[in-house]
């Protein structure tokens, strides 16, 4: 009997936002038992939790999407964050900080409660980086299913951005263009390989649907099994890097928030916080809520 509980990440209420499984009785789990359950689950990611390697850790986790294992994830980070730290007993108004060992590498997490609403921040465990790139249009237009004139923003280009885990970025027109997506996993592929990548898109524009949002965002990955992913803090962490390329922030704290998961009607609300210093990108955190919607025991 190995015990697990599903949240919701990136939102304050059940059913919306990210839906993730994390099993916490581990011991004898095989890298292919894992993958296994993640398969079974069918989330976009289920989070293993195993016992700190070192002391500076609360605990090493294993990240699986349907498809296999993954270095680091952000809605991973937060949900499994925040469910710590309420099994360990965090008060309402305390602040709490440890450190969770992803295959990226230490990542440092600070988790809060008030009136019984969690949330967590992590610091990116790597700085991301960026690199412009240019993709066949033609092919890019037929893998979204989109025409040519709803492709691009004046002034923005399209990347590929890494920080932990590698995604291609495409800026659209404005959510018209969002809500007309059509994904063509084939010509998403092969428009992909013409980059050096797989079929996966995270694809955004500056016009929102909500009055403090920065950004409006949509994710699609079929190459790791994931059709539409409601929430992906991994690809927010990359993003940070083509906010620094785009709009080239000032010196000093900078907030955004991106909204995702509109679409599929899960919303989903990701907070970045930038810390920039002589124009370069010093340090950079995500943030977001999480609720615990099911809890259950494995029979294996």
């Amino acid at each position: 009997m190995r015990r697990y509980f599903v949240l919701d990440v990136f939102t304050d209420r059940p059913l919306a936002g990210n839906p993730l499984a994390v099993v916490l009785d581990t011991d004898g789990l095989s890298p292919g038992d894992m993958a296994d359950i993640a398969k079974e689950f069918n989330l976009s990611e289920t989070v293993f939790v195993r016992p700190a390697s070192d002391a500076k850790a609360r605990a090493d986790l294993r990240i699986f999407t349907p498809a296999g294992e993954i270095p680091f994830a952000g809605h991973p980070t937060i949900g499994t964050a925040i469910l710590l730290a309420k099994l360990d007993g965090a008060q309402d108004g305390e602040t709490r900080s440890f450190v969770l060992n992803e295959k990226v590498g230490p990542v440092s997490c600070t988790i809060s409660q008030k009136g019984g609403a969690y949330k967590a921040n992590f610091v990116l465990p790597k700085l991301p980086t960026f690199q412009a790139v240019e993709p066949d249009m033609d092919l890019l237009g037929r893998a979204l299913g989109l025409a040519r004139n709803q492709i691009g923003l004046p002034g923005h280009n399209c990347s590929v951005c890494d920080a932990g885990v590698p995604y291609p970025v495409v800026p659209l027109s404005g959510l018209k263009a969002m809500g007309d997506i059509k994904i063509n996993a084939q010509a998403l592929g092969s428009c992909m390989e013409t980059i050096g990548r797989l079929a996966e898109v995270y694809v955004y524009t500056t016009e929102c649907v909500w009055p403090d949002s920065d950004y409006h965002v949509r994710m699609f990955s079929p190459a790791f099994g994931i059709t539409e992913d409601p929430a992906t803090g991994s690809a927010a962490a990359a993003f940070t890097a083509h906010i620094m390329e785009i709009e080239k922030p000032k010196d000093g704290q900078q907030n955004y928030v991106i909204e995702q998961g509109l679409e599929m009607g899960r919303p989903s609300r990701i907070e970045l916080k930038l810390e920039v210093g002589g124009g370069r990108l010093q340090q950079a955190e995500i943030g977001g809520q999480a609720v615990i919607v099911a809890e259950g025991h494995l029979r294996l």
